[in-house]
């Protein structure tokens, strides 16, 4: 535990350290990454001790604040979200201080390094915090310390408009949140997480509900998911890194977290979030494959991604509400795999983005085009990243996706008398990730299709160049974590194993048997895997060899015949997707803007098409319209004037100490 501490004093000591460079950016691009990368190696080692199966002694302290104490434990549940924060957080630090370095001049960047050192620890107190207090003003400073950072550039006011969205969001989630603590916490005389037990079936139902809400508006659940795609693309790349990353992952941990405290669940429980799991990837890569935005093309996939998840764990609760260990142990073993993995390839294609962005200037796929012979080295690990998110063999992606399959899988086998919930859950499942990866390929194929291969089609992309050291190792660490994970997928099913035990309160004798049986049916796999890495690469040699003795020469690539090929010839992003976007349009509702070429030489013709999201266009604005109409009809109370004010105030406690002593 003291490595723990150590870990959190550093972060939060260590920002305000961040803020005596304010004067002298030089120093706070070393100080800021400095802070971070000391305290996640300091976090790393109680994480890896508790996934280790080691015991790491809980530490609790007292203090004045009313039904607090400050309680921090790691186990293996704390430790399985810890690692990917930490590793997540010091390796986009790194890349954060070469992103940062052009805007110094004009920018206070030590305030960035500030909060983001607040996020970080936050972040890591969060899944430590053992009461409910002190997980609230984790929460809290996680929140506040996000929405600064989306603010760093405020001046704009889409910058702006994505970081009020987003702090109305996370505060109408944590809304709920207390309001299921207060439940939980009822009649005792503490919020510590040891005492929530003992709930009727009917209050347990109302608080599940209630953190499917509050902490699924962090995680990005649909329909609670309208804040992603506007916070993620206005942050700096880094911090959308952090923040798609790692940090909507705090939601998963929460909702699981308090499903440890609701005993045995109701099978309506994992029927909510398999369709909530269904709905949000399968919207979520839709919407994502329709975006011109980079940005929010990745922001949306998190929502994807989410989904999966969402998935894995409702596939879990019904595997335990039906009595099937094998469904239950992969399913949940799927899922909070996935959140490892997630954390791992969607924070390597933010800094893919960000090095895009800071070599191109511009988010716009449509602007961009042959970055892989300008950026290779970026290029070919946003290769990597966007095969993982895809779930692809042999990357770390299709392990958790497997494993979630299997599960489903094995939802239809087993004695003749199957419960139809079972059967019904498992379909849905497998329909649905299925049509997901499909989906996923498709969207990601024409992004790196685009955006990397054939010719600029525009100054942007023309003049673009390869990012320096600094922010190509980080993403290089990231992508051979995609290919070591998916290659060590036997060890990593193993890993989550202790986790899934504190999700499920124990898995006996026949839970191991799942976790072994699933280890080995994936060491099979990667054993392949590796074969085939290592043909391939013999394969690579003996054509170096072959060509060694003779000229190899460069020429255009095949023009169709045309007589002057010209950029403009190129597939656009729009018209790649225009087939899907069509298919899909009662979903998504696009607006085209077509002009037909007309005549028999055709000077010009065009397609562009916006895809607005639907829940926000249809669901929030006009609910969110109607509220604040009905608000200005009080504007008349915000008159100004301090006398009145005061009077407010005094009335306000009048009426709250009549109401105590009625």
């Amino acid at each position: 535990m003291m490595w723990l501490l150590c870990s959190l004093s550093v972060f939060f000591a260590g920002s305000l350290l961040c803020l005596a460079t304010v004067k002298r950016p030089g120093f706070a691009r070393v100080t800021g990454p400095a802070v971070t990368v000391v305290g996640s190696l300091l976090g790393l080692i109680p994480a890896a001790i508790a996934l280790g199966g080691g015991t790491i002694v809980p530490f609790c302290r007292r203090w004045s604040f009313p039904f607090g104490s400050f309680s921090l434990e790691m186990d293996a549940l704390s430790a399985l979200f810890a690692a990917p924060i930490l590793v997540v957080t010091a390796l986009s630090a790194v890349y954060g201080a070469a992103y940062l370095r052009p805007v110094e001049g004009r920018k206070n960047t030590a305030v960035s390094w500030f909060f983001y050192n607040i996020l970080a620890g936050s972040m890591l107190l969060v899944v430590v915090a053992r009461n409910a207090m002190l997980f609230l003003l984790a929460w809290e400073a996680m929140s506040l310390s996000s929405f600064f950072l989306v603010m760093f550039e405020g001046e704009k006011e889409s910058v702006r408009r994505a970081g009020w969205t987003y702090l109305v969001a996370t505060h109408l989630g944590t809304a709920f949140i207390l309001a299921l603590f207060i439940i939980l916490g009822r009649g005792s005389e503490s919020l510590d997480f040891s005492g929530f037990a003992g709930l009727s079936v009917a209050s347990a139902g109302v608080v599940f509900l209630m953190a499917v809400v509050g902490f699924g508006t962090k995680a990005g659940f649909m329909p609670f998911h309208v804040w992603l795609p506007e916070a993620h693309p206005a942050a700096p790349s880094h911090v959308s890194a952090v923040m798609s990353g790692v940090m909507i992952k705090t939601g998963i941990y929460g909702l699981v977290r308090v499903m440890t405290f609701l005993g045995d669940p109701q099978p309506w429980w994992g029927w909510t979030l398999v369709c909530i799991g269904v709905v949000s990837g399968i919207l979520g890569v839709l919407f994502a494959l329709a975006q011109q935005d980079l940005k929010r093309l990745l922001a949306y996939s998190s929502v994807e991604n989410i989904g999966i998840i969402a998935s894995g764990l409702g596939a879990g609760l019904l595997g335990l509400s039906y009595g099937k260990r094998a469904m239950t142990f992969l399913g949940f073993a799927g899922g909070l795999l996935h959140v490892i993995n997630h954390a791992v390839f969607k924070s390597l294609l933010f800094l893919g983005a960000g090095s895009v962005l800071h070599a191109s200037g511009t988010r716009e796929i449509e602007h961009m085009g042959g970055l892989l012979k300008r950026m290779p080295e970026t290029g070919v690990v946003f290769l990597i990243g966007s095969a993982a998110i895809c779930g692809l063999p042999p990357l770390n992606g299709f392990v958790s996706e497997f494993m979630i399959y299997l599960g489903s899988f094995r939802a239809l086998s087993g004695a003749a008398d199957l419960p139809t919930g079972s059967v019904v859950a498992g379909l849905a499942v497998i329909g649905a990730l299925a049509l997901i990866g499909g989906l996923a390929v498709a969207c990601f194929t024409r992004a790196f299709g685009v955006i990397f291969l054939g010719e600029p089609r525009s100054g942007h992309a023309e003049h673009s160049h390869e990012a320096g050291p600094a922010m190509r190792i980080p993403m290089i660490v990231l992508a051979v974590a995609c290919v070591g994970i998916g290659l060590a997928a036997p060890v990593m099913a193993v890993l989550v194993g202790p986790a899934v035990e504190v999700l499920t309160g124990g898995g006996g004798v026949s839970m191991q048997a799942d976790m072994v049986w699933a280890a080995g049916l994936l060491g099979n796999i990667a054993v392949v895997a590796l074969g085939g890495i290592m043909l391939a690469g013999l394969l690579a040699m003996l054509r170096d060899r072959l060509l060694a003795d003779r000229d190899v020469t460069a020429t255009v690539t095949w023009d169709c015949g045309y007589v002057a090929p010209h950029p403009r010839m190129q597939y656009t992003a729009s018209s790649f997707a225009d087939p899907l976007t069509r298919l899909f349009g009662a979903f998504l509702r696009t607006r085209r803007r077509f002009e037909p070429p007309e005549g028999l030489f055709p000077s010009s013709s065009s397609l562009a098409t916006e895809t607005p999201d639907v829940y926000r266009e249809r669901l929030y604005r006009p609910v969110f319209a109607v509220i604040e109409r009905f608000l200005g009809r009080f504007r008349f109370l915000q008159h100004g004037r301090l006398n009145l004010y005061i009077l407010y105030i005094v009335l306000a406690l009048l009426a709250l100490l009549a109401w105590k002593l009625r």
